[in-house]
């Protein structure tokens, strides 16, 4: 990634980010996006469904979700989160979620990456208008894994090993929305999976491939790691079908993480040049 200061590097998506529901001051989230993108990323530092994603005074991630939410008082829909992870496979929110340090924490508008102490993790994200490109950096290890939550009020999962993929909907939202509405989303990864488990409501079903219901998740595991070897993903979505999220796919399909980041950096050096 270029190392060049632009005016996009002098964007700090943290302002704002020292607020809780009690007092309501700031109330902004870290928005890891192209400007006027489709999607926005960001770390997720409260309990699923809090319109308070990210506090700049939590000291744990939870997930990294895909966001459409304007306000916390407004909260969000269309939502489903990644985590990695170490150690025994864990679901629960609680139980999957890292300590980390603003001291390890690189806030970008193109760009984020932090350290997930507790699994001994680094995730890098970048996005793309309607995609966005993972890496996961894992320490020497069999058990290394991805979490993937579709959130509840009604969500579905499928892992597809054949194709180191999974799909899904979430249809989680805070009103103003059609009666079908759902956030049909794709993952791929570059590597097989050596674990495959689906997750019903809470409860991880070993070799369980298809969930459909309240709260429907996935977890993917991968065979032994050399420290520092990365697991990429690449995610996109669509509130069309899931055939539009393999096509959004293709924004970042045959692009490597560095490229994808390139991109965001000179496309927000382009807006800023334009509005500074």
């Amino acid at each position: 990634m270029a190392q060049q200061s632009s005016p996009v590097d002098y964007v700090n998506p943290l302002i704002g980010t020292e607020s809780k529901y009690e007092l309501s001051n700031g109330n902004t989230y870290p928005a890891i996006a192209r400007p006027w993108g489709m999607n926005f990323w960001t770390p997720q530092t409260g309990n699923m469904g809090d319109g308070w994603v990210y506090t700049y005074t939590a000291d744990k991630i939870k997930g990294f979700k895909q966001t459409h939410q304007p306000s916390p008082w407004n909260n969000d829909y269309g939502q489903f989160s990644l985590m990695p992870m170490t150690g025994k496979p864990q679901f629960d929110q609680e139980k999957r979620a890292s300590w980390f340090s603003h001291k390890a924490e690189v806030v970008k508008p193109y760009y984020y990456s932090v350290y997930l102490a507790d699994h001994d993790v680094t995730t890098e994200l970048t996005p793309s208008q309607r995609a966005a490109v993972f890496q996961f950096i894992f320490p020497k290890t069999e058990q290394a894994y991805v979490i993937i939550d579709a959130f509840d009020k009604g969500s579905y999962i499928k892992v597809v090993p054949q194709e180191n993929k999974i799909i899904g909907y979430s249809t989680k939202n805070s009103g103003g929305v059609p009666d079908n509405f759902k956030n049909y989303f794709v993952i791929t990864f570059d590597r097989p999976f050596s674990y495959k488990a689906g997750v019903r409501n809470g409860n991880i079903k070993d070799n369980e491939l298809e969930i459909q219901d309240d709260h429907a998740g996935a977890i993917i595991g991968f065979p032994s790691l050399k420290r520092g070897e990365k697991v990429m993903a690449k995610v996109a979505s669509s509130f069309i079908s899931f055939e539009q999220a393999e096509l959004n796919l293709n924004e970042v399909k045959s692009k490597t993480f560095e490229q994808v980041a390139d991109e965001g950096k000179n496309n927000g050096m382009r807006y800023w040049g334009v509005f500074r």
